[in-house]
């Protein structure tokens, strides 16, 4: 499979992108500055970032609680985003929406939410859309290993199947629902079998690697538009707890340090570096301007408003 430079260094550009926007999203809870909770993307970047890249630029994507870096991979401008991850009038749900709740229509992301599944059924919704008004495009669906155990996961899938929407389910298996490893939560060691009870195809990649998930979702885009849904498990890592408050006490340093070793920004860059398509010091110039980059959206974000309580209601549909 050939891969422009251009299109390798807009990847590597976007993992780099969600780690530090994560990263400042830590320091920014370490302080106070933000309430609440929130779920990091750190140690997934290649699952997102090399979906989204296999996806047209209408296609859509149907987010998690876990959603930051789906935003960033699918191409959402950073300065809103972190306006709206800090409470600010000019986020993308004016402030409103937060950590979990980040959207944007306009890039074909439906956006992010706090129900372990209540992605699933919304991405069956728009693949129904898709295929009653005849649109050439296709719904990508994340979610994680958990929400393979909800309802709302065997209802929709199934679905799915029996319309033949063009939906892409993916599951980012990060091997822990909240603290319970995937082992003990489902029996099954081949995620992919629920796929079968479904009677679509399912097909397991290392979720680290983003070329390989890149190559997966490009052939699984089309197989979609013809011929129904299908499965893909992505198995990856997330090296931070579940949220802001988990102190970690069910897994080894151990462990972590391990996958620590399998950082897919790691692997990209010694990818870049082998195949001689970028030397170090570009990739360390790059590195840089991705942090400038956020540290440009943190500003833009300070500088905004709060939504007026005049506002408090506006937008509350329910």
């Amino acid at each position: 499979m050939k891969i422009s430079k251009a299109k390798l260094l807009d990847m590597y550009i976007k993992m780099l992108h969600i780690r530090k926007f994560e990263e400042k999203v830590a320091y920014f809870f370490s302080i106070g500055k933000v309430h609440g909770t929130t779920h990091l993307y750190i140690g997934e970047e290649a699952t997102a970032v090399g979906a989204c890249a296999a996806l047209k630029e209408n296609d859509l994507i149907t987010s998690t609680h876990r959603g930051h870096g789906h935003c960033i991979a699918k191409g959402i401008d950073l300065n809103r985003m972190m306006a709206e991850f800090l409470g600010k009038e000019k986020g993308y749900c004016k402030g409103k929406g937060g950590s979990m709740h980040i959207a944007d229509l306009s890039r074909g992301n439906l956006g992010a939410n706090g129900v372990i599944g209540g992605s699933i059924p919304i991405a069956v919704g728009a693949g129904l859309t898709l295929k009653m008004k005849e649109l050439d495009k296709v719904v990508l669906c994340f979610f994680g290993d958990g929400a393979m155990n909800q309802g709302s996961f065997h209802e929709s899938v199934n679905l799915a199947s029996i319309w033949d929407l063009p939906v892409v389910f993916i599951c980012e298996n990060n091997q822990y629902s909240m603290s319970m490893h995937v082992k003990r939560h489902i029996k099954v060691s081949d995620l992919t079998a629920r796929a079968t009870a479904y009677g679509i195809p399912g097909v397991t990649v290392n979720g680290n690697d983003i070329l390989e998930v890149y190559e997966t979702v490009l052939n699984a885009r089309d197989y979609v538009k013809q011929s129904g849904p299908m499965l893909i498990v992505a198995n990856t890592y997330r090296l931070m707890g579940h949220s802001k408050s988990d102190a970690n006490a069910y897994r080894t340093k151990k462990e972590i340090e391990s996958w620590k070793q399998k950082c897919p920004i790691m692997t990209l860059h010694k990818y870049l570096i082998d195949h001689k398509m970028f030397g170090a010091k570009k990739l360390d110039a790059v590195e840089k301007s991705a942090q400038v980059d956020i540290e440009k959206a943190v500003t833009f974000a300070d500088q905004c408003s709060f939504p007026s309580i005049e506002t408090i209601q506006d937008d509350v549909y329910a």
